[in-house]
């Protein structure tokens, strides 16, 4: 056995079935001994879309997914998936092959440090110098990816390391004392989280994408207490979305109501999220009436960071969701939710009435016809906002995006790892005409494993949410972002892959239009003709803070 076969056989052994990868020459060992693991390879077109695939496939099935690459230009590729990764809290771990041990600093062919590119964008990451050393790196890897905080971890592999002799074991315990995640809650502190709640008037509980995995402990919490959910970004689906207790998303494009909540609460409970900057907007006016702030995080950095946090748990979402749902007792909101349900009622997420077809009535109207039962993922943008207000989401891992780094491109190869996760699930990838062309190539990856992905285009032939800023906020003056003049014909760019293409560009062919996408088997790229100015709202501008939020666009003559 050489270096590359130990290195398969570990990965057998951490239970892996699916990695996604593009073969290079300083990583041609591993794929030689790939030839014959019962490991299910997926050749990708660019690498960064095998790092997007990995994080797609962890957010889905919860286990850690793996990307190859090889040297130099291979790995670098990789740089933009592990850093959307690490901001989105993905377990991944990525596989590279570098240059031999003695041309390593060389400048040799397709060579690149690979460690100090990837250092601050990974978890971890390991160069391997020696072959017996790889089972055991293998499973800290593994390890590391997916407790705690879960993130990525690279492995560099030298490619002469990859063939030689392997002498070494395969350990089945990972023993590392400088790393051990706390993962229950203090007793105490716990206790302090129900007083406080216990004394509240207007709390509300705030979930993120830490939460997806406790979503049955915070739907227990939150129906004994019958206190206000508002899921982020990432926590959409953790609590469901159609529940009465649903405020929706908080932020910059999220509800009057959330938002509203959000700035006149005495009590806000905090879990799994890390208050970025799109849901606080800005910090200093953030919740100003809020006398006490509850953070349960799982990593510790992140409690305080942005937020003062006045009870600070450091645990895993479920086990503290648990303790807190099993010590809560209803509580009085009666006239809380009488202010909450008036905001609601004041200012729904509505459709305006259009002449044109609108990218919201799109999104609706395949949620109506999958009665929400798909796993959603999602390019960067005004189309990605717009799902999250149209697509209400009840179940947890059924919404992928890119949030922390807002990756453009994301979409295409994140609904392949969604697929291959769950090949028996119907998987829809909302893509907007400038984020789609970023990655367009997976479509061939479509192709070779016949993954029935859906592929819906919201073309308005502009990078929407840049036109918007320019509209609203630099005088109109809309600088390079004009996409029409150049989009290909999608329809034909399906066909020239060999998948069939649909197109829309009428209000009264969108049935249609939802029932021939839905209605293939295999996959299928669907273009819908939308209007090139629409405006994503509520929107909180850049800076700003709930009081400045903006309800509908500004041509209608309505503001909060």
């Amino acid at each position: 056995m050489n270096g590359a076969q130990a290195l398969l056989q570990a990965l057998i052994q951490e239970g892996v079935e699916h990695v996604f990868g593009h073969p290079g020459g300083a990583i041609m060992p591993v794929y030689d001994a790939l030839y014959d693991a019962p490991i299910q390879h997926y050749l990708v077109r660019h690498e960064q879309a095998a790092a997007h695939a990995a994080a797609a496939y962890h957010r889905v099935s919860g286990r850690v997914g793996v990307c190859l690459a090889t040297s130099g230009p291979g790995a670098l590729n990789l740089v933009t998936g592990l850093a959307d990764a690490l901001m989105d809290s993905s377990a991944v771990v990525a596989i590279t092959g570098n240059v031999p041990r003695a041309l390593i600093g060389t400048d040799a062919f397709q060579e690149a440090d690979v460690t100090g590119a990837t250092m601050p964008v990974t978890k971890h990451n390991y160069l391997v110098t020696r072959a017996d050393d790889l089972p055991r790196i293998v499973k800290e890897a593994f390890y590391i990816a997916r407790t705690g905080r879960p993130g990525p971890v690279l492995i560099d592999i030298p490619k002469d390391v990859q063939l030689e002799a392997f002498t070494g074991a395969f350990p089945e315990r990972v023993h590392l004392p400088g790393y051990r995640p706390t993962e229950e809650g203090h007793p105490r502190q716990i206790e302090k989280a129900l007083a406080a709640l216990e004394e509240a008037e207007r709390p509300v509980l705030m979930v993120g994408g830490g939460a997806r995995h406790a979503h049955a402990e915070i739907r227990a919490f939150a129906e004994r207490t019958g206190i206000p959910v508002i899921p982020t970004l990432h926590g959409l689906g953790a609590f469901p979305g159609t529940h009465p207790q649903c405020l929706g998303m908080p932020g910059m494009h999220g509800t009057v109501a959330a938002n509203r909540a959000v700035q006149y609460c005495d009590l806000i409970l905090g879990i799994g999220l890390r208050f970025d900057d799109r849901v606080t907007g800005r910090l200093e006016r953030f919740a100003p009436h809020a006398r006490t702030i509850i953070h349960v995080d799982i990593d510790p950095a992140e409690v305080g960071k942005l937020v003062p946090t006045h009870i600070p748990v450091v645990g895993d979402a479920k086990q503290v969701t648990a303790e807190l749902a099993a010590g809560a007792r209803p509580l009085r909101l009666e006239g809380w939710w009488r202010t909450i349900r008036a905001w609601q009622e004041q200012y729904p997420l509505r459709i305006p009435e259009r002449p044109y077809l609108q990218t919201p009535e799109v999104i609706r109207a395949f949620w109506e016809a999958t009665g929400g039962e798909a796993i959603v993922t999602s390019g960067v943008g005004q189309h990605q906002m717009f799902v999250t207000q149209h697509y209400p989401f009840n179940k947890p891992r059924a919404w992928v995006t890119s949030g922390g780094l807002g990756t453009m491109g994301f979409g295409l190869p994140a609904a392949i790892g969604a697929q291959v996760a769950r090949p028996d699930a119907l998987v829809i990838d909302f893509d907007g005409d400038g984020s789609f062309q970023m990655t367009l190539q997976e479509l061939a990856t479509l192709v070779k494993y016949d993954l029935p992905v859906k592929v819906v285009i919201l073309n308005n032939g502009f990078l929407g949410m840049v036109r918007q800023w320019q509209e609203l906020f630099h005088a109109r003056r809309y600088s390079e972002v004009y996409l029409a003049d150049s989009n290909p014909d999608f329809a034909k760019l399906a066909a020239a892959y060999g998948i069939p293409g649909v197109r829309v560009e009428r209000r009264e062919d969108l049935a249609k239009g939802v029932d021939a996408v839905l209605g293939t088997d295999g996959p299928v790229v669907a273009e819908f003709r939308v209007h090139h100015e629409e405006g994503v709202f509520p929107m909180i501008p850049a800076g700003g803070s709930a009081e400045d939020m903006i309800v509908e666009d500004p041509r209608e003559e309505v503001k909060a």
